[in-house]
């Protein structure tokens, strides 16, 4: 693991979301839609890492659900790494699961695989390479 990358909150409303984030001061990093995701998402700035704000763009996606099991808040931590597929194959030779069985396409044009939060102490981790 290179460092953390960012942090993710879920939100039902991203522009509402947006509006706070900027109240604090922080510095938008960008907007983007991400169609694998069924997500739209913003980018702050903040402490050395980013804050990604997702808001969900279809009921099915896995944020629409995160939100209706848990409402708004933390949906999970992000790690960059340098070569994923070694990566994952390591954490799989660990003993821990992911929730796909091959990398997708995340935000910012990274590579991105989930551990599966049971692995994890119910903690979402992405790890991303860019």
């Amino acid at each position: 693991m290179k460092r953390l990358d960012h942090v993710a909150v879920a939100v039902k409303d991203l522009a509402e979301a947006k509006a706070f984030y900027e109240k604090l001061g922080l510095e938008a990093a960008g907007c983007e839609e991400v169609p694998e995701q069924k997500v739209r998402t913003a980018f702050f700035k903040g402490g050395g890492t980013s804050i990604e704000l997702l808001e969900p763009t279809s009921p099915d996606s896995p944020v629409a659900r995160f939100l209706d099991k848990r409402g708004p808040g933390l949906h999970h931590i992000a790690f960059a790494v340098e070569d994923l597929p070694a990566e994952m194959a390591r954490l799989k030779a660990a003993g821990l699961r992911f929730t796909e069985p091959e990398p997708g396409q995340g935000s910012r044009g990274a590579k991105v695989a989930f551990l599966h939060p049971a692995c994890s102490g119910g903690v979402l981790v992405e790890l991303c390479q860019k």
